[in-house]
């Protein structure tokens, strides 16, 4: 059974921070809004490859030092995001209470608030949404809204049907998660993303038949 309730607080930041650290590097870097130096090198050092916690801690310095030089910075905010999500992950429960998920909402809000039609970022505060329990501030027809929306202009994303396949699956819509996750896979092979297509099948092998 995949349900949202096995979600507790850690995994749901490590789901977070993996969303963004899932797309391929040159599509969350190539279609970010112009920023700083700063602000995209962090998000650079958050979508390399391979878990690194001294280089996430060095991401979010330097988004935070972007920030500072100039707040309207979207690329800074969704740098901080990102690495700060690997660092919560990976330092385990002690930086995953609801401080972690304030700072979390707060910087992707911020973001699409200086970059509404960011796609990349849009998915990410999709998966956001439906992960999320209710009692933590998660609006699960609102992720969805927003995962759709950006799948209305973008079919071929095959990291946005994954995430909205999560979400589905998250919230008990078996049937609907499978249609999702099938296309995530076929649009995953196309792309030769093999991350994604690996992740897609788990998922429909944890939803069988």
């Amino acid at each position: 059974m995949y349900s949202r309730s096995r979600w507790c607080v850690p995994v749901l930041v490590a789901a977070w921070s993996g969303l963004v650290a899932s797309a391929e590097p040159p599509r969350a870097l190539g279609r970010a809004p112009d920023g700083s130096p700063a602000a995209r090198e962090a998000l650079a050092l958050c979508v390399q490859p391979g878990g690194d916690p001294a280089r996430w801690k060095r991401g979010v310095a330097l988004a935070e030092q972007a920030i500072e030089a100039h707040d309207a910075d979207a690329t800074a905010h969704f740098a901080v995001f990102c690495n700060l999500g690997k660092q919560a992950d990976a330092a385990g429960v002690s930086m995953t209470g609801m401080l972690a998920v304030r700072r979390l909402r707060r910087e992707i809000d911020r973001t699409l608030a200086l970059a509404p039609d960011w796609d990349d970022a849009l998915v990410a505060k999709g998966s956001f949404l439906m992960q999320l329990p209710r009692m933590l501030g998660g609006d699960a027809a609102e992720g969805e809204r927003l995962l759709r929306r950006v799948l209305t202009r973008d079919p071929d994303f095959h990291e946005a049907h994954f995430e909205l396949a999560r979400g589905l699956a998250a919230n008990g819509r078996r049937a609907d998660a499978r249609v999702a996750a099938e296309r995530a896979v076929a649009l995953a092979d196309r792309a030769h993303d093999a991350d994604v297509a690996e992740r897609a099948r788990k998922l429909l092998r944890e939803l069988g038949d």
